[in-house]
């Protein structure tokens, strides 16, 4: 349940393309993405979102390792809640270069639309996830269609609408359990 080599080492060069200096991670779990995201910024600040500190506490030590905890603002909290608060901050609106999305799968059309706002205009947002096994594809199997669940669904949706989003350049990267990037146009 962490983000696989390939897509950490594929994310870390697309900060480092991008120059990305302030980024953002809803859903930081044991801190594999974050700790290679961590490591391919300069010495500027990055803000991570994840309810779980526990969670986050288990790669901690390989963040210590690493030299990078200065790098890290972890915020324990609701992820829309945050959100929120940036968008209620005018300084915050558009400051971000780079956000990766591996939180809960229901909120990632309200996360796409709060980070649009706060992800500037050029910069990245990052949906893990969005191929989810292949389930994401409909099945002929009715008894699989009957079967599917709200993340699924979820990400079928988010999939739909991104495809028809004008406000973002679009690729869906088939590595590892899906890859979506957008980059803000507007």
């Amino acid at each position: 349940m962490s983000v696989p080599v390939d897509e950490g080492q594929l994310i870390s060069m697309l900060l480092k393309i991008t120059n990305a200096k302030r980024t953002m991670e809803l859903g930081v779990f044991t801190g594999y993405s974050l700790l290679t995201t961590a490591l391919a910024l300069p010495d500027d600040g990055k803000a991570t979102i994840d309810k779980s500190r526990e969670a986050y506490e288990v790669g901690l030590p390989f963040i210590r390792k690493a030299g990078v905890e200065h790098k890290i603002d972890f915020i324990e909290s609701d992820a829309m809640a945050v959100l929120n608060n940036l968008l209620n901050n005018e300084k915050q609106q558009g400051a971000f270069d780079f956000a990766f999305v591996d939180a809960d799968k229901q909120n990632y059309i309200n996360y796409h639309e709060a980070l649009l706002k706060l992800v500037k205009i050029g910069g990245v947002i990052a949906y893990d996830n969005t191929l989810w096994s292949g389930r994401v594809v409909p099945s002929s199997d009715q008894h699989q269609e009957e079967m599917e669940d709200t993340a699924t669904d979820a990400l079928r949706s988010l999939n739909s609408f991104l495809a028809s989003d004008s406000r973002v350049d679009l690729s869906l990267v088939s590595i590892a359990d899906g890859l979506t990037l957008c980059r803000r146009l507007y």
